[in-house]
């Protein structure tokens, strides 16, 4: 449970049983937990697709590496050939 929404209801815990909440006071502390919920339910939300797509890219970044790695033998193993065949 998000600490956002306990805030709220904690503040409105305290005047209600102080005596001095009105029954608006209470609703309306409600609402705010219920929007800070809702904000945490939704960042969490984002920060689980900001991590799915760097994800992605860093799965892009190692697929480059590997095509890079491979190209990079691809032009030792000519080098290396060549100058066999200068040799000989």
């Amino acid at each position: 449970m998000s600490k956002l929404f306990l805030i709220p209801v904690m503040v409105a815990g305290s005047l209600l049983m102080a005596g001095c909440a009105t029954e608006e006071e209470v609703q309306h502390a409600q609402a705010t937990a219920d929007q800070a919920l809702s904000a945490a339910n939704s960042a969490g939300q984002k920060a689980d697709q900001a991590q799915a797509t760097a994800q992605s890219a860093m799965s892009a970044a190692q697929a480059a590496q590997t095509t890079a790695n491979q190209a990079l033998q691809g032009v030792n193993d000519l080098q290396a050939t060549h100058k066999k065949g200068q040799r000989g």
